[in-house]
């Protein structure tokens, strides 16, 4: 019979603030149920609401570790790109959000660590830090980065330049990396607006791709930010 022992969580030192703004964060069940009833309501909400229409959907690797990328518009993206992972995988989802905009109040920590499960990102110094979580991350088997390589949202809907920060992560890694491109977001809820319209959004999956047989450098990084940012654009041609 094995010994049973208890561990203090290690965020119990912590005022409220600081532990939703922790990472990586204690498995506390009350947040898993709160997440799970959102992720309900949130689901029912862009399929009623806007018409989430999802292309590629059997693209997922679900079961393993891998990253999604996509370009990003609006505080949708995340939104929808969370909902095409199958609930029993909730919990392992983990988008990146910069720190100093969805962590810099009580509110918006509390909705994004909870109800998105958001990784804090930190954008300033080149977010070495935060690079180094984004790979242990998805050092555990099933984890699952969601990224937008462009780092804000576009104010015209135009696809703006992929930075370097997807190529560290992925560079001289053989995790793989599945191109998103959401078209409609930027109709339903762009920059600088309230409340969000009842646009018809479509989510074109891509194939997964990965670039772990080129060696790591700048060289590598520049090309898996021009190949996923090209993948990117390219997804949705035909519309």
């Amino acid at each position: 019979m094995n010994e049973w022992r208890y561990e203090v969580p290690r965020d119990l030192d912590l005022d409220l603030a600081e532990r939703l703004a922790s990472f990586p964060r204690e498995p506390h069940l009350w947040m898993f149920v709160v997440r799970s009833c959102a992720a309900i309501l949130i689901r029912g909400w862009l399929r009623f609401y806007h018409r989430i229409e999802v292309r590629g959907r059997r693209n997922l690797p679900v079961g393993r570790s891998f990253i999604l990328v996509a370009n990003h518009q609006s505080h949708l993206d995340a939104l929808a790109l969370s909902s095409v992972v199958p609930l029993r995988w909730l919990h392992r989802v983990f988008p990146a959000a910069a720190a100093d905009y969805f962590f810099q109040s009580l509110p918006r920590s509390a909705f994004s660590s909870i109800v998105i499960n958001a990784l804090p990102f930190d954008r300033t110094g080149g977010g070495a830090e935060s690079l180094a979580v984004c790979r242990h991350l998805l050092a555990t088997e099933g984890n699952i980065l969601v990224l937008f390589p462009e780092g804000t949202r576009s104010p015209t809907g135009e696809l703006g330049r992929f930075r370097s920060g997807i190529g560290r992560v992925v560079e001289g890694s053989a995790v793989p990396v599945v191109p998103c491109r959401l078209d409609g977001a930027h109709r339903a809820w762009p920059k600088g607006k309230r409340i969000p319209r009842p646009a018809k959004l479509v989510l074109h999956i891509g194939e997964p791709c990965t670039y772990g047989e080129f060696p790591p450098g700048r060289d590598t990084v520049r090309h898996i930010c021009t190949d996923l940012r090209r993948k990117v654009q390219e997804l949705g041609a035909d519309r």
